[in-house]
């Protein structure tokens, strides 16, 4: 099936539209107008038969009569548009390597992307075009690891054959595991030779081994072992071997994100992919980043250059409302991904040669004189585990006499009083004073409630009932049951019980599930669709409920979060799609709402606090991973830029290291 955006013009006439561009650029101006919608409505074959007739009827260049009547942005998207495409990457190719320093990130793109025929194709191109050797101009330009694999793309040797060997796969994901996490250094030419080489189909299948055997996904690997521009080419092509419409997607998301657009990157992904997966782009761009790359494209551009790229871009998925195969198969692979166990790991661990009562006398003289001493006060909190914070708080009692949660409210003050009395109430009873804030007082605070409660296991649900009775001296779900309504009161009291299922998956009953969930047509009212949501993701255990994602996905192509959020609404839609996200990948869901706390202008210190206490021991150094996979800086680094003092010193403690 085709999936590029643009086609072949139905009833073309390359005369025709030679004479019609001819007579857009007479006289004084140009009709720009006239000009972007032939050129963006015809493909690439018909583009290079126009300039044949062009110069056959008018005895001149078409392009450069182009570049002479056009300029800026849009004038390089219309001739960008007239090359054949491997002309069209050798001129990027041309251009990163000419002059002062190299453009790495095109280099990157393009070799990572391009199929073993297209990089044919380019390698021909660039000689007829330059007269030059590209490999020659490539190693001349280039260094190191990042020079060798360049090199070794540029071959265009990848394996073709869609017959897989378990034995060849299981051997090259123990190769590369060795090759990096358990070797002292790194072993990159083995990088190389099976990144560089290795089917498509066959390294799909690696990826999926090594992260059963290494219990992280390669990309982590990579980042961990690699660096540099050797790092980015590797991490490409691992994302271009998955699936090059989402690598796309990312770069387009990228190029347009933030302040300032990187034209040169849009127009060239725009011009590539127009004839080749552009629907499958959009598809995946709609999925991932909850909005349509035509209404990016159009808040972030402007003019003439804006409707050229609209009009490549092909239509506006969100006016569609559609979900589509090829984003129905990244949504798949990211549940399939999910399933695999991972081991969950804290950053902060139990101190060895722990002293509660040592630790209770450096509290005691921390505290006492004139001023405080937060730094003191920071060593011992963060850098314990809370069982060991709750031997301190007996062994300080014991020798002092004194409550030393009071005596830390009377020392410290704003944030980080709030952090460390958080570090030293135990789980339960800290998930139970937040509870507790959200629904006291004027108004409630939904999303603390929808956080808490959609992310905790049974024993955690049934520890912080208790921890809420014996603070506040009455039920949790009493409280629950008081301060909220209708399907949302239903959804919270459910998950309040814990009493969600803990077994593993039943594929039939998954098909059930999922039957339900998609099932639109009824019109009982006492089986309404939320009923049904409820009845199934407040109680099937969560290896279950992957099953019934993936279940979902192949009956219906679509994603069942984006499902609740286009038939539901309000708190009871973000009630689902954050047990669907926990459920999912529970570290991406907090790595996301930790970013959220931190962008944009001012910080939101509540959301912050919260899940660095509550997830410092539990899984905090695997959502440090999500985060900088998601968004490409890491948790430490936001921290120290957006936070202050010794609040933040605290913070980056409990972060645990740099990633």
């Amino acid at each position: 099936v085709y999936r590029g955006s643009v086609k072949d013009f139905q009833g073309f006439d390359a005369n025709q539209d030679a004479e019609a561009l001819y007579n857009a650029m007479k006289g004084f101006g140009s009709d720009k107008e006239a000009i972007l919608d032939l050129i963006t409505s015809r493909s690439n074959k018909q583009r290079v038969e126009i300039c044949q007739a062009y110069k056959s009827l008018y005895g001149k260049d078409l392009i450069a009569d182009l570049k002479y009547e056009l300029t800026g942005k849009f004038e390089r998207l219309i001739v960008s548009l007239m090359r054949p495409p491997a002309y069209g990457d050798a001129k990027e190719i041309k251009d990163a390597i000419s002059g002062v320093g190299t453009d790495e990130k095109c280099l990157i793109e393009i070799l990572a992307s391009r199929t073993n025929q297209e990089i044919h194709d380019l390698v021909a191109a660039y000689k007829d075009a330059y007269g030059r050797d590209l490999e020659a101009d490539i190693v001349g330009d280039t260094s190191g690891h990042f020079k060798k694999m360049l090199v070794v793309l540029l071959q265009g040797a990848r394996e073709e054959d869609d017959v897989v060997s378990e034995d060849l796969v299981e051997q090259d994901a123990k190769d590369l595991l060795e090759a990096g996490e358990l070797k002292w250094g790194t072993d990159e030419a083995q990088f190389i030779y099976i990144l560089g080489r290795r089917s498509r189909q066959h390294l799909r299948l690696v990826f999926d081994e090594y992260l059963k055997i290494a219990g992280k996904p390669i990309e982590r690997s990579i980042q961990g072992e690699l660096s540099g521009d050797f790092e980015k080419l590797m991490l490409a092509v691992v994302k271009c071997i998955r699936s090059t419409a989402e690598y796309f997607a990312e770069r387009l998301y990228k190029a347009m994100k933030g302040l300032g657009t990187r034209d040169n990157t849009l127009i060239r992904i725009m011009v590539s992919r127009s004839e080749i997966d552009m629907l499958d782009i959009r598809e995946v761009f709609r999925t991932k980043y909850e909005k349509s790359l035509y209404n990016m494209i159009k808040e972030d551009t402007s003019g003439e250059y804006k409707k050229a790229l609209l009009k490549l871009c092909g239509g506006d998925d969100d006016a569609a409302g559609e979900f589509f195969p090829e984003a129905a198969q990244v949504a798949y692979r990211m549940w399939e991904l999910s399933a695999v166990k991972v081991e969950l790991r804290g950053t902060v661990q139990p101190a060895g040669d722990f002293n509660d009562d040592g630790d209770a006398q450096v509290l005691r003289k921390a505290m006492k004189g004139l001023e405080a001493d937060e730094g003191a006060i920071i060593e011992v909190v963060t850098k314990r585990s809370n069982a060991q914070r709750q031997q301190i708080l007996k062994a300080y009692k014991a020798h002092y006499g004194r409550d030393l949660m009071a005596d830390l409210k009377s020392e410290l003050s704003g944030s980080l009083a709030k952090l460390i009395l958080g570090l030293m109430l135990t789980p339960a009873q800290y998930d139970a004073k937040q509870l507790r804030k959200a629904v006291e007082g004027a108004g409630t605070d939904e999303s603390v409630l929808i956080e808490i409660m959609a992310t905790r296991n049974n024993q955690e649900i049934r520890a912080i009932n208790e921890a809420y009775q014996e603070a506040y001296h009455k039920s949790l779900e009493d409280d629950l049951s008081s301060d909220t309504s209708g399907h949302f009161k239903r959804i919270l009291v459910s998950l309040a019980l814990g009493n969600r299922d803990e077994g593993p998956e039943n594929l039939t009953q998954a098909h059930e599930d999922a039957k339900k969930l998609a099932d639109v047509s009824s019109n009982d009212s006492s089986d309404s669709l939320e009923t049904r949501f409820l009845s199934i993701l407040c109680t099937r255990s969560y290896p279950h409920l992957r099953r019934v994602f993936q279940e979902f996905i192949k009956m219906t192509n679509h994603d069942v979060e984006h499902a609740i959020k286009k038939r539901m609404s309000g708190d009871v839609r973000d009630a689902f799609v954050a047990i669907v996200r926990s459920v999912k990948n529970k570290p991406a869901f907090f790595a996301d709402k930790l970013y959220k706390s931190m962008k944009g202008a001012g910080t939101d210190e509540r959301t912050l606090t919260r899940i660095m206490i509550s997830r410092s021991e539990i899984d905090l150094f695997n959502i440090r991973g999500e985060f900088i996979d998601l968004f490409d800086k890491s948790l430490h680094h936001m921290i120290e830029k957006d936070t202050s003092g010794d609040y933040r010193k605290a913070l980056l403690v409990l972060c645990g290291g740099e990633d």
